[in-house]
């Protein structure tokens, strides 16, 4: 899906349940309506987006060179430097009242990588986190060489979430020489398929993710396609 419809379509579900959270505080409790969570996972063509805090020139093309590379780039809404979405990688956007779980966001952070790095051992890759950097890394304890596997740069008002992970399963790696990842120029970037040395079966990763976040998150799943 491109990049701008997703997005639409995430700021659309995130106004509604916020509107909702809003018309309840005027409500009884028992005139007060649920709030819905969702967990959408997409794919995106070549695109980079910059987070609130990121650096412009971390982005080393200009306009020429986007179009070259049949990329767009995109300014939005959530946390972070620069990363890249495009095929090959899994992106997950959790839509979710966390009122509905626990209110603290780092937990939320902290869960959304355990998926990622629980998913991995169930590939047979030790992965984890580095202090200070969000997101999940491999060689991440005697960081020789460590690399990302997992990007991850959210938004959060009212305890509602957007934007989320994005999970490099095949992807062309190229990509992210185009920019300064995350604002990180000292460390490196990978994908499974590389890892692996073997392509992914994309359904079946996204499944397993999709499994460590229902059992992290203790929730109650109901797929619409």
């Amino acid at each position: 899906m491109d990049y701008q419809e997703a997005w639409d379509f995430q700021e659309k579900i995130f106004a509604e349940i916020v509107a909702l959270k809003i018309k309840n505080r005027n409500l009884s409790a028992d005139q007060q309506a649920p709030t819905p969570n969702y967990l959408l996972f997409v794919e995106h063509p070549h695109v980079y987006t910059l987070g609130k805090s990121g650096k412009p020139e971390n982005l080393l093309l200009d306009e020429k060179g986007l179009e070259k590379h049949h990329a767009t780039y995109y300014k939005i809404n959530r946390g972070g430097d620069i990363t890249y979405h495009g095929p090959g990688q899994l992106v997950g956007y959790p839509i979710l009242d966390l009122d509905n779980f626990f209110t603290d966001i780092h937990k939320y952070l902290r869960l959304l990588e355990e998926a990622i790095i629980l998913t991995l051992a169930d590939y047979g890759i030790e992965a984890g986190r580095i202090d200070g950097l969000t997101g999940v890394w491999l060689d991440h304890v005697e960081q020789k060489n460590p690399r990302k596997i997992c990007a991850m740069g959210v938004k959060s008002s009212r305890w509602v979430t957007m934007h989320g992970f994005a999970f490099n399963l095949n992807a062309d790696l190229s990509y992210f020489g185009h920019i300064i990842p995350c604002g990180i120029d000292d460390k490196a970037v990978t994908s499974l398929h590389l890892e692996l040395g073997i392509p992914v079966d994309e359904t079946e990763a996204k499944n397993k993710v999709k499994k460590h976040l229902v059992d992290l998150f203790e929730m109650n799943l109901i797929e619409v396609k």
